[in-house]
């Protein structure tokens, strides 16, 4: 009879242990849902942002300018405090300031209250993205951690579908307000489940102090560089405070790297960068995310400005390729069973560039809707999958940091990209009709993102050939 109630106890404990994974992994899930949505649909409310709050379009584009600004800068802060103060504090702290924000920017009397606000909205996300990741890898066992990564991208890439229909719709409709009111109650959701289930972690090898120095000057290089890439076209590239800017993040950068060889405890620990496993996916990742940003931007002016489709048509249009990309998140967890990490992205920069390639290639509808689907299989598994991925190749003590550090690099080269792209259409245009520029952009973004497959893929042959790393990588 004792051995039968001491197993019963220890069916229960099972049981209420599976439990509380399932419900971390809801509020995750949740909150990277409402992170996506909100950043896929606000690309759409700029008009009627700038209409209704009496603004020009270049002034409203700081909504957007502000929110990368903000996540951009706070992607690794985010993901070492985790590791050093407890993941469970800071993605709670996140999740508020996200949901605080969105209230915040429903109420929005004015632009530079919606700015503000739109800070606050970064910042939480900034803490959250990292945190989440680093959550899970904690919480679920090593035979189900890429499985349950797998599914939070997937709830997640489901914001990302709705996005643009959700932007568009809403614009058009009640109005880009209830974008953020939408956002709140999920939020909130959201909060409350982590508040109940979501049990604490950290780095427990190191004391419960941050680099602050480190933080200050990671920050302020992070926040030249992607103000400098954001506002340069408007700005000019060539003018004072663009160089300004520029100048700011390479001395700010050079110092965050010579502060973090000294530091005892440094925010980033630069070994990171020896693991080649690590570098290889975060390469991968960033360059699919770089095609990404790209293309959804590219699609967008020709969706609208060329086909002349109005903003909720669009939305419409990029309901397919953006079902695709909320499917590669249990995509890529399901292929990770039977594929190395670094042929999973290899795989999947050969589907993103011949995707694009193709993309410039097709006009008709019935081959235009589906190439572009085929696109956003192999974007979105590309940058979807790395942070699948960066948790299979580095400790799990060190999962925030590593998560950090890789969106820090998605986040960043991504805007550069699309300011590569929006100087590129700005050049050439005049000399082109926009449809031949968009095509051009496409066809080199595919070359770019075969090219960068294959140096992916001889590297890690060479370095498997030579014992450097395991095959299983």
């Amino acid at each position: 009879m004792h051995d039968e109630s001491e197993r019963a106890r220890a069916d229960a404990a099972t049981l209420n242990a599976a439990a509380g994974r399932t419900w971390a992994l809801v509020a995750v899930a949740v909150a990277l849902f409402c992170i996506q949505v909100d950043f896929f649909a606000l690309n759409l409310a700029i008009p009627g942002i700038s209409e209704e709050l009496g603004v020009t379009p270049s002034a409203a584009q700081w909504t957007l300018s502000a929110y990368m600004l903000a996540v951009g800068c706070f992607f690794i802060v985010g993901g070492r405090l985790g590791d050093v103060f407890g993941r469970r504090r800071v993605l709670l702290i996140g999740i508020t300031l996200f949901a605080a924000g969105s209230v915040g920017c429903a109420l929005a009397p004015g632009l530079v209250w919606l700015v503000a606000t739109r800070i606050v909205q970064g910042v939480g996300a900034g803490f959250v993205f990292p945190v989440s990741v680093a959550v899970i890898s904690n919480v679920f066992p090593k035979e189900t951690r890429a499985r349950a990564l797998g599914a939070a991208f997937g709830v997640a890439n489901i914001g990302t579908a709705l996005g643009p229909f959700v932007g568009g719709g809403f614009t058009q409709g009640p109005g880009w307000r209830w974008i953020f009111w939408l956002l709140a109650p999920l939020s909130a959701l959201s909060l409350v489940i982590a508040v109940i289930h979501v049990s604490d972690s950290r780095d427990v090898s190191v004391p419960r102090r941050l680099d602050l120095i480190g933080c200050f000057t990671i920050v302020c290089c992070l926040a030249a560089v992607t103000l400098a890439v954001e506002r340069g076209s408007a700005w000019g590239w060539d003018h004072a405070r663009t160089l300004t800017l520029l100048g700011i993040a390479v001395v700010t950068g050079g110092l965050f790297v010579l502060r973090e060889q000294r530091a005892r405890h440094p925010l980033i620990d630069l070994k990171l960068f020896r693991n080649i496993p690590f570098v290889l996916v975060t390469g991968m990742g960033s360059v699919a995310n770089m095609g990404y940003g790209v293309t959804v931007f590219v699609a967008t002016l020709y969706l609208q400005g060329v086909r002349g489709l109005s903003p909720l048509m669009a939305g419409v249009v990029f309901l397919a390729p953006a079902l695709v990309v909320a499917l590669t998140g249990p995509l890529g967890a399901r292929l990770a069973t039977w594929m190395r990490p670094t042929v999973v992205m290899v795989l999947a920069g050969v589907i993103a560039g011949t995707g694009m390639t193709a993309l410039s290639l097709v006009n008709a509808w019935w081959l235009y809707v589906p190439v572009f689907a085929w696109c956003g299989l192999g974007l979105g598994l590309g940058w979807t999958f790395s942070s699948v991925a960066t948790q299979q190749v580095v400790a799990p003590a060190r999962a925030g940091e590593a998560s950090g550090v890789l969106l820090t690099f998605l986040v960043t080269l991504g805007a550069i990209a699309l300011a590569g792209a929006a100087a590129t259409i700005t050049a050439m245009t005049p000399e082109r009709p926009p449809e031949a520029v968009y095509d051009v952009i496409l066809r080199v973004g595919g070359v770019v993102i075969l090219a960068a497959s294959a140096v992916v893929m001889a590297v890690r042959q060479w370095l498997v050939a030579h014992d450097k790393v395991a095959a299983s990588v």
